[in-house]
């Protein structure tokens, strides 16, 4: 195999990327000065070499523990479960959120072979004797994310102090009704709120 189709093949293996798009990014590549792909590649080692999971949370991170662990401005009670650590990114963004994370590290799937024990719950139990008074339940609302928010609310829901919150969902700002599916409109409607 030529240099060329092993990183077209490399580059496809990134998932969202097909068999074109590895190629234009691979092209792009060779027109661009050696000194900016060394820099990826460099990146790309640092990452690989640097970037652990947190042993507090399980987030992704050169430090650990990682930066909101180890902040102590954030709420150590307010406990944000999420699927993955780039769904942290998206919290963040909001500028809503002070508390601190907790990673599964995926979502329940039987179809793809996840199940409770492949999931990071054993240290979210463990870290739910620390003081924390709430959990948010910030899985995706897809049918995955459901029965993981569904199972992880029945095995919290009896702990004592611990409020077990799920995020709103709804219709999002800039959607017209008459886009929005049937489930989003039924979400949206029994999320309703006074003004």
């Amino acid at each position: 195999m030529s240099a060329i189709e092993d990183l077209i093949t490399e580059l496809g293996r990134l998932p969202g990327v097909g068999r074109k798009t590895a190629q234009r990014l691979a092209y792009h590549l060779l027109k661009t000065p050696p000194g900016e792909a060394r820099q990826l590649s460099r990146a790309i080692d640092r990452v690989v070499d640097e970037v652990h999971a947190c042993s507090t949370c399980g987030n992704l991170s050169d430090s650990d523990p990682c930066e909101f662990c180890s902040d102590a401005r954030r709420d150590g009670a307010v406990l944000c479960v999420v699927e993955e650590a780039s769904d942290i990114t998206a919290v963040e963004k909001s500028g809503h959120f002070d508390g601190v994370y907790h990673v599964l590290g995926g979502r329940l799937s039987p179809l793809d072979g996840m199940g409770p024990d492949d999931l990071n719950i054993t240290a979210l139990l463990t870290r739910l004797r620390g003081g924390v008074r709430e959990v948010i339940l910030a899985t995706n609302p897809s049918v995955e994310g459901e029965a993981t928010a569904t199972y992880l609310h029945r095995l919290l829901r009896d702990l004592e102090g611990v409020r077990i919150t799920r995020l709103a969902r709804g219709l999002p700002v800039g959607g017209d009704l008459e886009y929005a599916d049937g489930v989003t409109i039924a979400e949206a409607f029994t999320g309703r709120r006074d003004m």
